[in-house]
Order: structure tokens, then C-alpha cells, then sequence
């Protein structure tokens, strides 16, 4: 008579499971859902200042932080793990608001008074890190 073992769990260490790289599927689906992120912070950001909801206003809006959110994307992309928390997401948050302020000022898009800069931090923040938060713990675990 045979008896069924429970799976066991996994032994390997969270740091380690970390280190796991994402299939290219998950990485692309992941970039989408920041890039959707971004484009929902320049919606909001256009509905509060009434400077218009029309796709190209967005678009417009978006674009300087959707570029930089895209060169830190492809840099980071060899590592594969877009649902680390750090350094990946601190670095994607850090790149893409620093990047998409100063394209913004480069490309007379606007300034990037103070005011501008902590919101745009603090939204892009709650978005980018609490996606990377929530799709870590969504995350199924595997046995390493």
C-alpha cells in the first residue's frame, strides 16, 4: 500500500526565489500594466488641472515619463524580475520620474517646479512600487 506525500515546501529562501527569472510573457505583461499606470497618473493629473482628456492630451502628458519608464525597462530587462521591490522597482521609480521630468523641461512640455515633482514622486510611488508589491506576493511560489 503506497502513501501520498504532501508536497513539501519550498526550502529555498525568499532572497533566493527572488533571484528566479521571469518568462519574457510575464515581463512584457508586466511593462504593459506600468505603462497602463503611467498613463492613468497623467490622466488623473490632466482631469485635476483641466488640461483635457483626449488621447493625444495624455499621450502628451505621459510621454516624457513613458520614455523614461521604457530606457530603464530595457536596461533592466537581462535581469528579469519586475516584480522585485529593490532595487528593480526603486530604480524604475527613481529613473522614471527623474528621466521624465527632465525630457518634460527638454522638450518645453513644462516646468518641474517642486510641487510637480513630489506628487509625480509620491503618485508614480503607489503605482509602480504597489504594482511590483502586489504582483510579488501574487506570485505563485515554486519549489526551488
Amino acid at each position: 500500500m503506497s502513501e501520498r506525500r504532501a508536497p513539501r515546501p519550498s526550502t529555498t529562501p525568499a532572497s533566493r526565489r527572488d533571484l528566479r527569472r521571469a518568462a519574457p510573457g510575464t515581463r512584457l505583461l508586466l511593462l504593459g500594466v506600468d505603462v497602463v499606470l503611467v498613463l492613468v497618473f497623467a490622466a488623473v493629473g490632466n482631469r485635476t488641472h483641466q488640461s483635457g482628456l483626449a488621447v493625444l492630451d495624455v499621450l502628451t502628458t505621459a510621454s516624457p515619463f513613458l520614455l523614461a519608464l521604457l530606457v530603464v525597462s530595457a536596461a533592466l530587462w537581462p535581469l528579469a524580475r519586475p516584480s522585485r521591490l529593490w532595487p528593480d522597482g526603486l530604480l524604475v521609480l527613481v529613473v522614471t520620474v527623474a528621466g521624465g521630468m527632465a525630457l518634460r523641461v527638454l522638450l518645453g512640455l513644462g516646468g518641474a517646479p517642486t510641487s510637480f515633482v513630489v506628487v509625480t514622486s509620491v503618485v508614480l510611488a503607489v503605482l509602480l512600487l504597489g504594482r511590483r508589491l502586489l504582483s510579488g506576493l501574487l506570485r505563485p511560489a515554486t519549489r526551488g
